[in-house]
């Protein structure tokens, strides 16, 4: 068993020691650890949570702003409504993210310097073609979402949407660093990309995006 102190309560102890006070102040060091171990609460290794709860809420603030600019971009460049918002936001291990994927998918590695390492942005077929189809004057009518990876055509489309998800998210990223968002590279097979470690965390942001008069 062990138990945490905050450095005030150790570097006072050392100081009880040096004057020979440790012994009369023993009963307030064994009530504050058994109020200690009515507080204990479940923790799972397996799954560490490696941001705060206060920083997860910061991030969340952030990519709703984000959310908002990027309907409104894309309701201008689609000349309909587009709403964008944030479904999830949730810290999975690399590997859960990468199997909760559908494959094919459309998904882009993207690079943000100074900032070290990748990030990943994937877009479902079920995003992407409608778009695709409308962006080539379709109704979307019936539309088919074909099983296959994209055609070099259609990632010129795509990026097109990438590169206006890039600029927001710069903007929206400016209050944390002076990053820049840059896209590294779009794979159709996610299980054959691996950034970091499969049972490294990551923090996974899910967006729900609707489009409609």
């Amino acid at each position: 068993m062990s138990e945490t102190l905050e450095q005030t309560e150790v570097d006072a102890l050392l100081a009880a020691v040096d004057t020979g006070a440790a012994a009369e102040q023993e009963p307030s060091v064994v009530s504050r650890k058994r109020r200690s171990r009515q507080e204990v609460r479940s923790y799972d290794f397996r799954r560490p949570e490696r941001v705060s709860k206060d920083q997860m809420r910061f991030l969340e603030a952030v990519h709703e702003g984000f959310a908002r600019n990027f309907g409104a971009s894309l309701s201008g460049f689609l000349r309909t409504i587009v709403d964008v918002r944030v479904a999830t936001i949730e810290q999975l291990t690399y590997s859960e993210f990468i199997h909760s994927l559908p494959n094919p998918t459309c998904f882009n590695l993207l690079r943000a310097p100074p900032l070290e390492g990748q990030m990943c942005l994937e877009i479902s077929p079920l995003i992407i073609y409608p778009i695709i189809d409308r962006l080539l004057g379709g109704s979307n009518a019936e539309l088919f979402v074909p099983q296959r990876p994209l055609t070099a055509i259609e990632l010129r489309l795509v990026r097109r949407i990438t590169d206006r998800a890039m600029t927001i998210l710069s903007e929206s990223w400016a209050s944390l660093t002076g990053c820049r968002f840059e896209l590294a590279g779009t794979e159709s097979n996610p299980r054959l990309v691996q950034i970091v470690a499969p049972n490294e965390v990551a923090v996974v942001i899910g967006f729900e995006i609707k489009a409609g008069s």
